[in-house]
C-alpha cells in the first residue's frame, strides 16, 4: 500500500541513506516519562485511592475554597460531624481526624470521590479500611448512588475500644455506576473518630496494594519509557524548604521525600502548588515501584533550596542547605543501599529488600537565579558524587530555551563540567518546525542534554506532528540529547492547570492525545543507533514581518500616549496622541481601556492579555513609538506589532513574568514562544520612550533612547523532517518521516548499493487532520498498520499529507 494524498499534486522530495553507516548510539533510555501531581494526575488519576480528603487534612491554604468536610456531607439521623485537631488524632503527621457524635438512631457520613462521583463496576471487588476508635459502635460501609440506593454489598464492622485501630474489608459492586457515593453509618449514642477512610478498587495495576489506577498506569506503560522523572516540576522547589514541624508548620513547602515514605498513615500533608492538596498516597517508595513495575529507570528531582515557576527566592541558610543535602545522600541510599543500612532497611520494611539500583538524580528545576541556583547546585554535586560517584547529578538551565538565565546556567554547567543539564520549553509548532537542528551545533565534548520538559502548545494532531518533527532532530542528535521527556503526562479533565498535555481521564475512561500516540511511536520504535541520511528540503521563501499594533496589560495597569508608527521612507502611517477619543482601536474585551487626561489608560489590575490594536495588518519596514507608564500592579506593559489577529502576532513583553524579565515573545496559533530576553524592570509611575525598528524579518529595540536588544526572525519552518534508525535485533532499518503539510510528499528514497534489502516493509501511519484531537469520545489519531511492497535500493514511496509514518525495512 503506497496511499496518495487527494486534492494538491504531491511535492517531490529525495531521502538518501548511507544504509552501512553508523550515526550516534541511541540510549534504551532515550525517551521517558515526566510524572508531576499537575491537572489532579495523583490523587484522583493515577493513584487509585477512590476517597477524596480521606484523612480529612483539605484546608483553605491549599485551597480557598476547602475545608476539612470538603467532598463529605453528613447523611440521616441524629447527630453531628466535625472535623477536629486535637491530642485524641491518629498521629503527629495526620493530625486531622472525624469526630461522629451520635445520638441514638442512625447517623453518618458520604465522601464523594472525584469528577462525578466513586466509579464502581459491577462484580469487581473494593477494599475498604479506616481507622476508628470508639467504646463500642457498628460501623456499616457501601456505595450508594446519589439517592442512597445501594451499588455495591454492604460491609458490616465493629469498631471496639476507644484505642485507634484499623478496620477493613471488602465489597462487590452489585451494579456499575460514575457517580458513586462511599457511605459510612454508625448507630446508637457515644464518640465515633474516624480517620484515613480509604476505598481502592482490587484491580490496581500489577495487583499492588496502595497502587495505581490500571488503565493510566497501563497507557503510561504501553509507551515502554526508559526512564520516569518525578515528582515535578514546580511543585518540587517552590514554597518553603523548611521542614514539617508541628503544629504550626508551613503548608506549602517545597517536596521533601522524608515526608512521603513509611505508613500512610503516618506521611504528612501538603498545599499542591497546582492549587490543591496532595496526600503523599503516592510516595517516593510508590514512585520507584513503579518505575520498576513498567521497566522503566527511575529519576527522581530534588529542591535546591532556590525556588522556581514565578517564585524567584534563594533561602540563605546554611544549617538548612546541609539538611536537604544529607537529606538527598539519605534517598540514594534509601534506593540503593542494602536492608542493613539505615535507609535501605526502611525500603525493605515497606516490601522491597532488594535495591531499586538509581543512577541519575535532578538537582533544582526552573531556576531563575542562575548564580545563587548553581552555588547550591555545586554543593549537592559535590557532596552526591564524594559519597557516590557512580551517580550522575543533572542540572538545569531554567525554565526557556534561551534567554540571559539560559545562557547564564549553561555558562556555568560548561565551567563546571557538569554531566547533564535539564532544558525545558513550551513553544508553538512553528518553534518546533524552525528548531529542529537546535542541538546540531552543541558541543559534542560538554555537558549531555536531558530534555526534561516540552511540548507544542495545544493537543490538536498539528501540535503532534510539529513534535514528531522536532523528535526526528532528537534522535539525530542521540549523542547530546541522551534523555527525552514530553510533558506534563497525566490531566484530569475536571481539574486542568495546564494544557497540553499527554493522557487525559475522567473517573471512569481515559485516552492518549494525539502527542501520546506519536510519542508512543518514537518510543516503541527507537533503534539502536542512528543511520545518516538526508532529506532536500521543501521549497519556500521568507517574507518580511507584517502586521498592525498593539497595546496591552497583563494584572496591570498602563498608561500610553504619542503612538506613532513611520514607514521606512520616513512617511507617517498613523499617530495618535489621544487629544480625542479611542475610535482608531479594536479591543479585544478584556480590561478597561478609556482615554484619560491626554493618554491611552487601561485601568483594571487583575485583567491579563488586555490588547487592544490600530493599524494594517499588511503594514511591513516601519517604526513604532510609543510613551508608555506603568501606573500599578505585578508587571509592566507590552507594545505589540506584526499583529495579523488575536493569536498571531510580536509583543515587547517589558517587566513581564512578575516584573522580573523583559522579552520578545512571538505568538503563532495561539502559542507564544521567545526570541529575545533580558532582566530589564519596570518602575512604577515612570514614563518609558519605547521604539520599534521593523526592517524585513529584522527587529531593533530601543528603550529611553539606548538600543535594548534585536533579532532577526528568519528561521524557515521546515514541515518534512526524517531521521533514519538501525534496529540491530531484527535487521531493519527504521525510516521515520513527518510530513506537516496539506499536501503529500512524493518521495525518492535511495539506501545505497551496498545493502541486499527486503521486498516488502511494515508501515506504520498516523494521519488526520490538523485539527483533530483525540477525545473520550472520539480517537480518529491512530496508528494504522499496513505493509508496502515495493521496497528496493531505490524506490518511491509517497508520504501523505499531515503524517507521521515509519517504515521499517530489512537492510542487510
Amino acid at each position: 500500500m503506497n496511499p496518495v494524498a487527494a486534492g494538491a499534486d504531491p511535492t517531490d522530495y529525495t531521502l538518501t541513506v548511507d544504509s552501512t553507516g553508523r550515526g550516534a548510539t541511541i540510549d534504551r533510555t532515550m525517551y521517558g516519562v515526566f510524572f508531576e501531581d499537575i491537572n489532579r494526575a495523583a490523587d484522583g488519576g493515577l493513584y487509585a485511592e477512590l476517597v477524596q480528603n480521606r484523612s480529612f487534612e483539605y484546608d483553605p491554604a491549599d485551597n480557598a475554597s476547602y475545608t476539612g468536610m470538603t467532598s463529605w456531607a453528613p447523611t440521616g439521623g441524629a447527630g453531628a460531624a466535625q472535623v477536629v485537631d486535637d491530642e485524641a488524632r491518629l498521629n503527629e503527621r495526620n493530625r486531622r481526624y472525624l469526630r461522629m457524635d451520635l445520638r441514638g438512631g442512625e447517623y453518618g457520613i458520604a465522601n464523594s470521590g472525584y469528577n462525578s462521583g466513586i466509579r464502581v463496576e459491577a462484580g469487581k471487588l473494593y477494599d475498604f479500611s479506616v481507622w476508628a476508635r470508639a467504646e463500642s459502635l457498628p460501623l456499616t460501609v457501601s456505595v450508594t448512588d446519589p439517592a442512597g440506593l445501594p451499588l455495591t454489598d454492604m460491609l458490616r464492622l465493629q469498631v471496639r475500644g476507644d484505642r485507634w485501630a484499623k478496620y477493613s474489608g471488602t465489597v462487590r459492586a452489585r451494579s456499575s455506576s460514575t457517580t458513586g457515593r462511599l457511605t459510612l453509618k454508625a448507630s446508637g449514642t457515644g464518640t465515633l473518630r474516624l480517620d484515613m477512610v480509604s476505598l481502592f478498587p482490587r484491580d490496581t495495576f500489577k495487583n499492588r496494594p496502595n497502587g495505581m489506577r490500571a488503565d493510566l498506569a497501563g497507557k503510561i506503560a504501553a509507551l515502554k519509557p526508559g526512564f520516569v522523572r518525578f515528582p515535578g516540576g514546580c511543585l518540587v522547589n517552590t514554597g518553603s524548604h523548611y521542614g514539617y514541624t508541628a503544629p504550626d508548620w508551613e503548608r506549602k513547602r517545597s517536596y521533601q521525600w522524608k515526608d512521603t515514605v513509611g505508613p500512610v498513615e503516618q506521611r504528612a500533608t501538603n498545599a499542591n502548588f497546582w492549587g490543591y492538596n496532595q496526600s503523599y498516597g503516592i510516595g517516593y517508595y510508590e514512585y520507584f515501584q513503579f518505575a520498576e513495575d513498567i521497566g522503566a529507570m527511575p529519576l527522581p528531582v530534588v529542591p535546591a533550596l532556590v525556588t522556581g515557576c514565578g517564585q524567584n527566592r534563594a533561602t540563605d541558610d546554611p544549617a538548612l542547605l546541609q539538611r536537604h543535602i544529607q537529606d538527598t545522600l539519605d534517598l540514594i541510599e534509601f534506593a540503593n543501599g542494602p536492608a542493613t543500612s539505615t535507609w535501605g532497611r526502611k525500603r525493605a520494611e515497606m516490601g522491597h529488600p532488594a535495591p531499586f539500583n538509581l543512577t541519575h538524580i535532578g538537582v533544582g528545576n526552573e531556576e531563575n537565579l542562575p548564580n545563587e541556583f548553581f552555588a547550591r547546585f555545586t554543593e549537592f554535586r559535590k557532596a552526591i558524587e564524594a559519597r557516590y560517584p557512580g551517580i550522575t547529578v543533572i542540572s538545569n538551565s531554567g525554565p526557556d530555551d534561551t534567554g540571559a538565565t539560559f545562557d547564564r546556567l549553561w555558562e556555568l554547567n560548561r565551567g563546571a563540567n557538569v554531566a547533564m543539564v535539564d532544558e525545558h520549553y513550551y513553544n508553538s509548532p512553528q518553534w518546533f518546525l524552525q528548531n529542529n537542528q537546535r542541538y546540531d551545533s552543541y558541543d559534542r565534548n560538554g555537558p549531555k542534554v536531558f530534555l526534561g520538559e516540552y511540548a507544542s502548545q495545544d493537543n490538536r494532531f498539528y501540535n503532534a506532528l510539529t513534535e514528531a518533527a522536532y523528535m526526528t532532530g532528537l534522535e539525530r542528535n542521540a549523542d547530546v540529547v541522551k534523555l527525552a521527556s514530553y510533558a506534563p503526562l497525566l490531566a484530569n479533565t475536571d481539574y486542568v492547570q495546564w494544557r497540553p498535555d499527554m493522557i487525559w481521564f475522567n473517573n471512569h475512561t481515559s485516552w492518549g492525545s494525539a502527542s501520546y500516540e506519536t510519542q508512543k511511536l518514537f518510543m516503541t520504535n527507537v533503534g539502536d543507533h542512528v543511520v545518516p541520511s538526508k532529506a532536500s528540503a521543501t521549497p519556500t521563501t521568507v517574507a518580511p514581518i507584517a502586521g498592525a499594533i498593539g497595546l496591552s496589560t497583563w494584572t496591570t495597569s498602563a498608561s500610553y500616549d504619542d503612538v506613532n508608527v513611520t514607514a521606512a521612507n520616513g512617511s507617517s502611517l498613523f499617530t495618535d496622541d489621544f487629544s480625542g477619543n479611542d475610535s482608531r482601536w479594536t479591543k479585544s474585551g478584556r480590561g478597561s481601556w478609556a482615554v484619560s487626561n491626554g493618554a491611552y489608560v487601561q485601568s483594571d489590575q487583575a485583567a491579563e492579555n488586555t490588547m487592544v490594536t490600530a493599524g494594517d495588518p499588511a503594514w511591513s519596514n516601519y517604526d513604532l513609538s510609543v510613551k508608555a507608564t506603568k501606573l500599578a500592579g505585578r508587571e509592566g506593559f507590552l507594545i505589540a506589532f506584526g499583529v495579523k489577529d488575536a493569536g498571531n502576532y510580536y509583543w515587547w513583553n517589558l517587566g513581564g513574568w512578575g516584573n522580573t524579565v523583559s522579552a520578545v515573545e512571538k505568538a503563532s496559533g495561539g502559542a507564544k514562544e521567545t526570541l529575545v530576553s533580558n532582566g530589564t524592570r519596570i518602575d512604577t509611575g515612570k514614563q518609558y520612550d519605547v521604539r520599534i525598528s521593523v526592517r524585513g524579518r529584522q527587529v531593533e529595540l530601543f528603550l529611553d533612547g539606548q538600543r535594548w536588544g534585536g533579532f532577526t526572525d528568519d528561521k524557515v519552518a521546515e514541515p518534512f523532517r526524517q531521521v533514519v534508525t538501525r534496529d540491530t535485533k531484527t535487521g531493519e532499518l527504521v525510516v521515520k518521516v513527518v510530513n506537516a503539510q496539506d499536501t503529500a510528499a512524493r518521495t525518492k528514497v535511495d539506501l545505497g548499493s551496498r545493502v541486499r534489502v527486503g521486498s516488502t516493509a511494515r508501515v506504520t501511519t498516523l494521519q488526520g487532520q490538523p485539527d483533530d484531537v483525540n477525545t473520550a469520545y472520539t480517537q480518529p489519531i491512530q496508528p494504522r498498520d499496513s505493509r508496502f511492497s515495493g521496497v528496493a535500493n531505490t524506490f518511491t514511496y509517497t508520504f501523505p499529507a499531515n503524517s507521521v509514518t515509519f517504515l521499517r525495512i530489512q537492510a542487510r
